[in-house]
């Protein structure tokens, strides 16, 4: 008896190992890799080169253009792993952005309600890659949407912390915007 235990232990490791294997198989095929892990998009269209001009600022807020297009630059060296060329003329691609919109609300105030502790950043810019071989758009969205909330701590003034909370909503803003790009979203 101890034998066509053995043997029938054996038959349902193989099986098991099959099931596995098939899964693991079919799971590939179906095109999921891990998000960041590489430029799809930019791989696809063998771009190696990419030029960020200094992105257009049609809102109030002073240097949002410089901090976002520096964020977008820092984005897709370490996730699309290409170079960035500082004369578009030299790129295989160019990454256009102009924002449009900045906006500040509170949304949340001090227990004595006398001043906000709590607001919403919202920014939404138009944003183009073109391949500038062929001249064609290959990522284009008119109007990128995105928020986050940031907190004023006790005791600070609203503009240092807003100061401060740029840097953040910047890069944060930046890996949202180059990992949509990358995916071809």
């Amino acid at each position: 008896m101890d034998g066509d235990k053995t043997a029938m232990m054996t038959k349902k490791k193989k099986v098991g190992g099959i099931v596995l294997m098939a899964a693991l198989i079919i799971s590939g095929a179906c095109g999921y890799r891990l998000r960041g892990t590489g430029g799809a998009l930019f791989s696809s269209q063998n771009i190696k080169k990419i030029a960020v001009p200094v992105f257009k600022n049609n809102t109030t807020r002073y240097e949002l253009d410089l901090k976002l297009t520096r964020a977008v630059i820092d984005e897709l060296v370490a996730r699309a792993r290409v170079e960035i060329a500082s004369d578009p003329a030299q790129a295989d691609a160019v990454l256009e952005g102009e924002v449009a919109v900045f906006l500040v609300s509170p949304i949340a105030f001090t227990s004595q309600r006398a001043s906000a502790d709590r607001y919403l950043i919202q920014i939404v810019a138009a944003v183009n890659v073109r391949d500038n071989r062929t001249k064609k758009v290959i990522f284009s969205n008119p109007s990128y949407p995105w928020q986050t909330e940031y907190e004023v701590p006790q005791g600070t003034d609203f503009e240092s912390s807003e100061t401060e909370a740029l840097e953040k909503v910047s890069a944060l803003f930046a890996r949202a915007l180059v990992i949509t790009i990358l995916e071809g979203f």
